[in-house]
C-alpha cells in the first residue's frame, strides 16, 4: 500500500493508524503544488486534488480520511471494533471530528480575518467540549483501546495547539499519551515533524 500524504495533514491519522496497525505500506509526500516527492502529478491519483489517498496496489485508490482509516482497521482487525456499539461510537467521533471539527481550522490554514478565526476557535472549543466529555478519564476515546478516532483526535489537537486554541483537560492529557505512543513518534519522525 502507498498512503498519500502531506506532513502534519490530517493523512497523519491514516499515517499513525497504518504504523498503529502494522500494515506493511510506503508513504509519499504530496505538496501544495500537487506534485509527489517522487515527481508525478498528485492529480491523476486523486483527482479530488488533496490527501490522504491510499493505492492499495491492484488498481483501486481509496480518498477521505474516514474511509481510509475504516478501510485500514477493517483490513487489520484493530483500531475499531468488528461490531456492536463500541464500533458505532468509534465511526461517530471519527464522523464527527471530520465534519464539525475539522473544517473550522479553515480559517487558520486558508488566511482567515481575525474574526473569522476567533469565531472559528469559539466553535473549536464548544466542539472540543463535546470529545472532552465523550472522553472523561478513559486512556482512549472510547475505552481502553485505541481506536481511529484517536488517530484523527491526535491530528485535530495537534492543530488546535499550532493555532493556540485552548484545549480541555481531559484533551490535553490525551494529546500527551498520545506522543508518547511508538505509532506516533514513528509518523512524526517519518514526516519529518520531530
Amino acid at each position: 500500500m502507498i498512503l498519500y500524504y502531506a506532513p502534519g495533514g490530517c493523512s497523519q491519522a491514516c499515517h499513525i493508524a497504518l504504523i498503529e496497525a502494522g500494515i506493511p505500506h510506503r508513504i509519499v509526500k504530496t505538496g501544495r503544488d500537487r506534485r509527489t516527492e517522487d515527481g508525478h502529478d498528485f492529480n491523476l491519483i486523486n483527482p479530488k486534488g488533496y490527501t490522504p489517498a491510499l493505492d492499495l496496489k491492484d488498481g483501486t485508490v481509496l480518498t477521505e480520511g474516514l474511509v481510509i482509516l475504516t478501510y485500514i482497521a477493517d483490513t487489520s482487525g484493530k483500531l475499531l471494533a468488528s461490531s456492536g456499539l463500541a464500533r458505532w461510537r468509534a465511526l461517530e467521533a471519527t464522523a464527527f471530528m471530520s465534519t464539525e471539527i475539522h473544517r473550522q481550522f479553515l480559517p487558520f490554514f486558508r488566511g482567515g480575518t481575525t474574526q473569522e478565526k476567533e469565531q472559528a476557535a469559539q466553535t473549536l472549543l464548544m466542539r472540543f467540549d463535546t470529545i472532552s466529555n465523550q472522553l472523561g478519564d478513559k486512556p482512549f476515546l472510547i475505552g481502553e483501546q485505541m481506536t481511529i478516532a484517536d488517530c484523527y483526535l491526535f491530528v485535530m489537537l495537534s492543530w488546535a495547539v499550532m493555532m493556540g486554541v485552548a484545549l480541555p483537560r481531559h484533551l490535553s492529557d490525551h494529546l500527551a499519551r498520545m506522543k508518547d505512543l511508538p505509532s506516533v513518534i514513528k509518523t512524526l519522525s517519518e514526516e519529518g515533524l520531530t
